[in-house]
Order: structure tokens, then sequence, then C-alpha cells
């Protein structure tokens, strides 16, 4: 393949794994000279099945701290990327699955690589927790570049 990478987005979450992703793209974006898109998703409502006016407060308290908590964490690594001379897009979205949110940013913002970490879980973990790299690579029309700890 002759033409080289000129978008990268990387998908993160809260793991030490999204941070070593984030490096790994920083090292490739500032070799081929690509944009770079880091994105965050807010989960679907963890609590569907419960009596949701009950415990509407404190779902609606949860999700504000995870946005909160995400959008820092964005900034963050925006403002030390921008201390290398690095210019990087953050997207936060919510309400959607997380592979189902890193597919529907990688259309919008025209990358041609989505980066992220995978946890390697393996066997019965795997199976219980659904493994969303393993979703973004199955459902992907572009590559994906999985980054292991």
């Amino acid at each position: 393949m002759s033409q080289s990478y000129q978008h990268i987005l990387v998908a993160i979450d809260e793991s030490p794994i999204s941070y070593a992703a984030v490096e790994q793209a920083k090292c490739l974006a500032q070799d081929l000279q690509a944009k770079l898109t880091i994105m965050s998703v807010i989960a679907v409502d963890p609590f569907v099945g419960v009596d949701f006016y009950k415990v509407a407060p404190a779902i609606t308290d949860y999700f504000m701290q995870a946005e909160s908590h995400a959008q820092n964490r964005l900034n963050e690594i925006q403002a030390n990327l921008a201390r290398e001379n690095l210019s990087a897009q953050v997207k936060l979205i919510r309400g959607v699955t997380p592979s189902e949110g890193i597919i529907h940013v990688a259309d919008e913002v025209g990358a041609d690589l989505i980066m992220m970490g995978s946890h390697g879980r393996t066997g019965l973990q795997k199976l219980m927790l659904g493994s969303v790299a393993q979703n973004v690579l199955t459902q992907s029309p572009i590559p994906v570049l999985i980054v292991k700890a």
C-alpha cells in the first residue's frame, strides 16, 4: 500500500492502555504528518431495566460525572500533545455503544486509521465483557491498529 495514513483516530477510555495507544498514535502522526483526533464515548445507559424514576437523579449524576471526567482527560491529552507541537482535535460522544461511537466518529472526521488499546482479556472474561476492540475490528470499514499492553 503506497498511500500513507492522513488522519488517525484514537479511541480512549480511562485505562492505562489508552495512554499507550495515544503515545503510539503521536509517534505515527509525527512520522506521517497525519492529523490526529482523540475521542471518548460515554456509553449508553448502563442501568437499563431498573426503575428509572426511582434512580434517575443518581443516574444523571453518574453520567454528568463520567462526562466531565472524560472531557477533562481529553483536554489533558490535547494539552500534552500541544506541548509537543502536535495539534489534535478531541471529541466526546454519548448515547451509543463504544464501537458504534468509534466507527461513527471515524466516518465523521474522515479518519483512515483507528487506533485503540485492547486489554487483551481472554476466555470467560472476554466473553462476559464483550470486547470493544473486537467489535470495532469486525465493523470498521477502515484499518484498525490495536495497541496491546
